[in-house]
């Protein structure tokens, strides 16, 4: 397809980087202190958060040489098919097939957890929580239903909401902070047991679901300037800052409320200002995390929605889903569906299971699979342009390939068995659809 027609390049750095950064925070990390202080017990929770930080930053050097390679609105639709040639097709096609289950998932998740926490401000029922989260998937695709320059700019403003939140979060704690609830840890806390090394996976599994959209950027590849540059700088910059945020954060928690209490809280962010000033003050930083949630969803609904577009005008897919929309220039049928899938899940599912799914559900087929790629890509291409090498190379694919393997054994036995039913399905799907037109699938050309 031939995008510089379809979509325009009106992301600048900042816009991009602050489209990332929104996507990373939302409602992850406010939800899931407490299911990460619980599962390792104690302060060494951190180790968790720098087990995100780590695959955060290997694995955002695979989605950094890609993305600089090919910068298309797709992502990983893109990737797969560039890297592994005549199965390059397969590999698409489970993506898409996944993407179209797992991101109304990822948007849901965000508009359950905004639910749960306004319930701090709010008193709602089981059924007006369901309500409210439906509502905002509305609210999201109407936000959204814009041209591409206009949305760069809400995305800046969110962002600074977002840092500033987060700042205003780390500096209140220095008055009530008790180093030794931080740094003191109990006999067991490194007993390097089996117990320790589950409870780790799942804690990691939760840290990296906070981490996660450092790649959205991949996503809008065709409205980026400067792709080759802007791309990768976007990733790393948006890691970076989202790591000493996130560890600023949980310390800062840990000094001012024991351990045991963060564990068993449902809005500890609330708690934690409630201690330090009064219900009324932590009553407006509850409102900032709902305004962080809103962010978030609005830059990974952005990214996800570009998705099925790059498979259908590719003619991979349902050809509704490649419309551009006549005058604001964006993918407007894509957006519509994905949104419409999202509210109906975020009225079905609860908050923890989703976590968990998403991130086992992506393992295989696009994390792994882009992994193992990039390394196929540099031993059968050596001499292949690349815009961006990642350093070290093959040192990150290789350190990422063993923490998500690392992160996919340590997961609960059922949310394995449905990514591999997931996959196991869309090779069906592909096998019959394959036979159905009788003729091989185009390939993209990188």
């Amino acid at each position: 397809m031939n995008e510089k027609h379809q979509l325009e390049r009106g992301l600048s750095l900042t816009q991009a980087t602050a489209i990332n950064m929104i996507d990373m925070v939302g409602i992850g990390p406010f939800v899931t202190v407490p299911l990460i202080v619980g599962a390792m017990r104690g302060p060494q929770c951190i180790i968790a958060w720098l087990v995100g930080a780590l695959l955060a930053f290997m694995d955002g050097s695979i989605w950094a040489e890609m993305g600089a390679k090919w910068p298309m609105a797709g992502g990983s639709y893109v990737f797969l098919q560039n890297l592994y040639g005549k199965w390059g097709r397969m590999f698409a096609f489970l993506f898409i097939w996944q993407t179209t289950i797992q991101a109304p998932l990822v948007i849901a998740s965000g508009a359950i957890g905004f639910a749960q926490y306004l319930t701090y401000l709010v008193h709602l029922t089981g059924m007006q929580q369901k309500m409210v989260s439906g509502a905002l998937v509305i609210l999201l695709v109407l936000l959204l239903y814009r041209n591409i320059k206009t949305i760069g700019k809400i995305s800046v403003i969110l962002w600074i909401i977002t840092g500033g939140t987060f700042l205003w979060l780390i500096f209140s704690g220095f008055s009530s902070f008790n180093g030794k609830q931080v740094f003191t840890f109990s006999k067991d806390a490194f007993d390097f047991t089996p117990l320790f090394f589950v409870g780790l996976g799942q804690a990691s599994l939760k840290t990296i679901y906070s981490f996660l959209g450092y790649y959205n950027v991949c996503h809008l590849g065709a409205e980026i300037k400067e792709p080759e540059v802007n791309i990768p700088k976007s990733i790393f910059i948006s890691i970076a800052g989202i790591t000493v945020l996130y560890l600023g954060m949980q310390i800062m928690i840990l000094g001012v409320l024991p351990w045991q209490k963060v564990a068993a809280s449902n809005f500890v962010v609330s708690i934690y200002f409630e201690q330090i000033y009064n219900s009324g003050v932590a009553k407006i930083a509850t409102g900032l995390v709902l305004i962080i949630a809103l962010s978030s969803l609005f830059s990974v609904t952005l990214g996800y929605s570009r998705v099925p577009y790059a498979a259908a005008a590719d003619g991979n897919f349902f050809p509704m889903f490649g419309k551009i929309h006549p005058t604001k220039k964006f993918p407007h049928v894509s957006l519509l569906v994905l949104g419409a899938f999202a509210f109906v899940f975020s009225m079905l599912f609860k908050m923890k299971e989703v976590i968990t799914a998403i991130i086992t559900m992506r393992i295989i087929i696009q994390f792994l699979g882009q992994a193992f790629g990039v390394l196929l890509w540099h031993k059968n291409k050596p001499k292949d342009t690349r815009p961006y090498k990642m350093w070290l190379f093959p040192i990150p694919a290789i350190i990422a390939i063993v923490v998500w393997l690392f992160i996919l054994i340590t997961s609960p036995l059922e949310f394995i068995l449905l990514a591999c039913g997931i996959i196991f399905t869309g090779l069906i799907l592909y096998y019959f659809w394959q036979r159905s037109i009788g003729k091989k699938l185009p390939a993209i050309e990188g």
